[in-house]
């Protein structure tokens, strides 16, 4: 699986900027609103140093990565929600995405025209979080119109639960919350889940920032939760962009950064939708498979290939760094490679081997 995020934002906050660095894509930029017409997509290989390690001790012919794929939608404005801008068809695009990069303005430049008439990343957020909810709101009301209708001629009880929920969502709606701000319990988040809404999508709050804040990390943004703030300088990130291996770590020590910000948001991510990484690796390739957290081993073989989670038998495992020491027959004699099974949890970094019946 590869993880899709949608970036959005209001207008010349910098969105197209940070996509065109984040993917290295040649993209239209221009300090007017709605230069971003159709979502440009982007992929970008999810860095892991452990794959070049054990491609060398397999003498893998090539490396696979995982992969996160980045969709630039154009900026929202007020009134979105009810065709403002090029409201309707992007606040679509949004229901494509696994999680949100909502980009927010603090850099200061006179010659880009901030749409809001000054730079305030909360009021900003503000701003397209309820373009989101009215929009979620108009899904709702038409989503309880169908279900009440049924309910006239019968209705089951999980279209009945279904009601319920999607008044509470509602009700939350009126509170200014989002839908995953609304307190659901497991079962409710299950029936909320084919409303596809838009706003109980995983976000992120991407910061852009000037260059000299770039190290702050204690920025606070009130009413959001430390670990959803990412700051990234969208100009640090253009610049890291047209440098080599060596030269981008150089840079970003001379910054007094410890990564880059296409890092730190890969991994809070990853961290955000709860994945993990294991690996294969062998004469052909040593490849990176991307898993949610909690998976089993056959749903794990299943990424790789549905005969394999079908045809399940076991899997051989180790830990990438005991293979990286000794290799697959190191492992296996010093008894490091472990037979698993069906009710097996995969881990981060779990090396395996999948034996499966056709």
């Amino acid at each position: 699986m590869s993880l899709t995020i949608g970036i959005v934002g209001l207008p010349n906050v910098g969105k197209s900027t940070l996509f065109k660095a984040l993917t290295k894509k040649q993209i239209d930029i221009a300090n007017y609103p709605f230069c971003t017409i159709e979502p440009n997509v982007g992929v970008v290989e999810v860095p892991d140093e452990r794959l070049q390690k054990l491609a060398v001790v397999s003498k893998s012919e090539k490396v696979v990565p995982t992969v996160i794929e980045f969709v630039d939608i154009a900026g929202l404005v007020k009134g979105a929600s009810t065709g403002e801008g090029l409201g309707n068809k992007f606040l679509a695009n949004i229901r494509e995405v696994d999680a949100i990069a909502h980009v927010v303005r603090s850099f200061s430049d006179p010659e880009v025209v901030h749409v809001g008439g000054k730079i305030d990343p909360t009021e900003d957020i503000k701003i397209v979080n309820l373009e989101l909810i009215l929009k979620d709101l108009e899904t709702i009301n038409h989503r309880l119109d169908e279900l009440k209708k049924k309910a006239k001629s019968g209705a089951d009880k999980e279209d009945l639960r279904k009601i319920e929920v999607l008044e509470k969502v509602k009700s939350g709606f009126e509170s200014n919350k989002l839908a995953s701000e609304v307190d659901l319990n497991k079962e409710e988040e299950k029936l909320l889940q084919d409303s596809n809404l838009l706003t109980n999508k995983p976000v992120l709050y991407v910061v852009n920032c000037d260059e000299k804040e770039a190290t702050n990390r204690n920025l606070e943004i009130r009413g959001i939760l430390s670990e959803q703030i990412i700051l990234i300088s969208a100009k640090i990130e253009a610049e890291l962009a047209e440098l080599g291996g060596e030269e981008r770590k150089e840079y970003l020590q001379s910054l007094g950064l410890e990564e880059s910000g296409l890092d730190k948001l890969i991994k809070a991510g990853y961290r955000l939708l709860n994945l993990i990484t294991f690996l294969t690796s062998g004469p052909k390739e040593t490849r990176a498979w991307t898993v949610t957290a909690g998976s089993t081993a056959p749903q794990a073989a299943g990424k790789i290939h549905t005969d394999f989670e079908k045809g399940f038998i076991r899997a051989e495992i180790c830990r990438w760094q005991d293979f990286f020491e000794f290799g697959e027959q190191g492992c296996k004699e010093r008894g490091l490679m472990r037979l698993e099974g069906k009710d097996y949890i995969m881990q981060d970094g779990d090396v395996c081997h999948f034996r499966f019946s056709s």
